[in-house]
């Protein structure tokens, strides 16, 4: 009978919230952007099966236009897929926008929502976004990790040189290269701690790609029972959660016992993240930084960093491969400018290769890791393109239909890097231009961009010097699969299987 009585409940009381929302929002809202008809209980959410998110909610925006409403199960949601409009979320209503809508895995695995990434608009998130890009992310630390970048990328390339050349798996080599790296900026010395937090970091990836029924129906808590996702996040978020009390430990361990060492560490400006963090925290500040907020920061810096720039290197790699003009062009670039600089490749010096800079704002343009920037929240009723946003809205801005819009990108599904070095497209990435917004725009501007961007140069500049690149026996550039894959970033579909034939030599391990 009890039974009986909750398949009930399960299957009437959706019925009920929706149509209760549905009448509710009718009668509050007299002006809502246009869009496909609702279905009941699930809104729009067919119209989202059977293709990549950005592609159909591109499809749906040519039909609709560039500010469209859909209901996805309990959710009003708002779709931006025009700069104009983007502007208006992102530039002019952008502390209206500045929050997000709540996820349960990121409110789970951020420690209730308290990082950079996920937290609520508030005093608490404006001071960890001010110790983040001031401290953190600022260009001062991202060039105090040139030693580390430049060790590991070192060792990539040195895992490529085969004699005779080999086929590799770039793409695996790639990621797991660079959260090394990332690990290795957060917490320091290479540890066992790195590895046992790798694998569990993978199965959070997992789960925060996949789709939860219960994020669509967030008044309906029975969802997550049977789903199962509260659960299994708790119980990932556990063995996070005591790895990085063990890395905590061990650093404060380190300062207490070492405190000469630390200061030196400090004015060298070559501490570790976790020291900054847990400085802030000893030296107090406005609003004190508590340990589940010291978790949450280090968390975003791995969860970003370790999966957005080896994505853009891979596609990067990809379409150079594919388009084996640009692949010697920019080869001979790379090679007559470091044969020149003793045929060692400096960091400091890639900014002066035009066309390597333009190939990275081409891949971004083309292949953003994330085509969907991360979803805000409307915290005060608005008007965008004349049309009502109500109090929670969830806004989705379509990067990647912006970043093809055929009115203002030539030939936009081509891969053009020569666009980015017509003096008269005035584009960058700090999100000034609504055209071109790789990392977004606004308070939620990316904080790791220089990071990340440090990230794909130096890869791409060694590999473009050291090696020439060729698919596997039998493959034709033109056979290469350029579709996306769902996932936390929109990968390439497939690793990139390639033979790399080195051609100027690797500097010698530093013993």
């Amino acid at each position: 009978m009890m039974n009986l009585v909750l398949t009930i409940l399960v299957f009437f009381i959706p019925i009920f919230i929706f149509f209760f929302k549905l009448i509710r929002t009718k009668k509050s809202t007299r002006n809502l952007p246009p869009g496909p008809w609702k279905l009941p209980l699930i809104g729009n959410m067919h119209n989202l099966i059977g293709s990549m998110p950005h592609r159909a909610l591109h499809e749906l925006a040519l039909k609709y236009g560039p500010v469209m409403h859909l209901q996805l199960g309990e959710l009003s949601t708002v779709v931006i897929s025009s700069p104009d409009a983007a502007k208006q979320v992102m530039k002019t209503h952008d502390v209206n926008f500045a929050s997000r809508p709540p996820i349960i895995v990121a409110e789970i695995i951020s420690y209730n929502s308290t990082s950079i990434t996920f937290g609520e608009y508030g005093d608490h998130w404006r001071q960890l976004r001010k110790i983040c890009t001031l401290e953190l992310l600022s260009m001062k630390r991202v060039s105090s990790f040139r030693s580390i970048r430049e060790e590991a990328f070192l060792d990539l390339s040195r895992s490529l040189e085969g004699a005779p050349p080999v086929v590799v798996n770039l793409t695996e080599k790639l990621y797991s290269c660079v959260y090394s790296l990332v690990s290795r900026a957060a917490f320091g010395k290479k540890s066992e701690v790195n590895k046992r937090l790798l694998p569990v970091f993978k199965e959070i990836s997992v789960l925060a790609a996949g789709f939860s029924i219960a994020d669509v129906y967030p008044s309906i808590k029975l969802l997550q029972m049977m789903s199962g996702l509260r659960r299994r996040m708790k119980k990932l978020h556990g063995e996070v959660d005591r790895i990085l009390d063990d890395i905590i430990h061990e650093h404060r361990s380190v300062a207490m016992v070492y405190d000469d060492v630390s200061e030196k560490k400090k004015k060298q400006g070559d501490d570790d993240l976790v020291d900054v963090l847990l400085r802030f925290q000893d030296d107090g500040i406005q609003i004190p930084l508590t340990t589940e907020n010291i978790k949450a920061v280090i968390l975003d810096m791995l969860g970003g960093g370790s999966e957005t720039s080896p994505t853009t290197v891979d596609w990067a790699m990809s379409e150079m491969l594919r388009n084996p003009r640009i692949l010697e062009k920019a080869q001979d670039e790379v090679r007559r400018f470091f044969d020149d600089k003793g045929g060692y490749v400096d960091e400091s010096r890639i900014h002066e290769l035009k066309y390597l800079m333009s190939i990275i704002k081409e891949t971004l343009r083309l292949h953003l890791p994330l085509p969907l920037l991360l979803p805000r929240k409307c915290r005060e009723k608005c008007e965008i393109n004349g049309y009502e946003i109500p109090v929670d809205t969830k806004i989705i801005v379509n990067a990647w239909a912006i970043n093809r819009d055929p009115k203002y990108w030539r030939n936009p599904d081509c891969f053009e890097p020569e666009r980015f070095l017509d003096e008269d497209l005035k584009v960058d990435y700090k999100g000034n231009h609504f055209v071109y917004i790789p990392f977004g725009a606004g308070r939620r501007i990316c904080p790791g961009m220089a990071f990340g961007l440090a990230n794909v140069e130096l890869p791409l500049a060694m590999f473009l010097y050291h090696f020439d690149w060729k698919l596997p026996p039998g493959m034709k550039h033109e056979e290469l699969d350029m579709s996306e894959s769902f996932g936390i970033t929109a990968r390439r579909n497939g690793d990139l299987f390639v033979v790399p034939v080195i051609k100027r030599p690797l500097p010698p391990p530093v013993k």
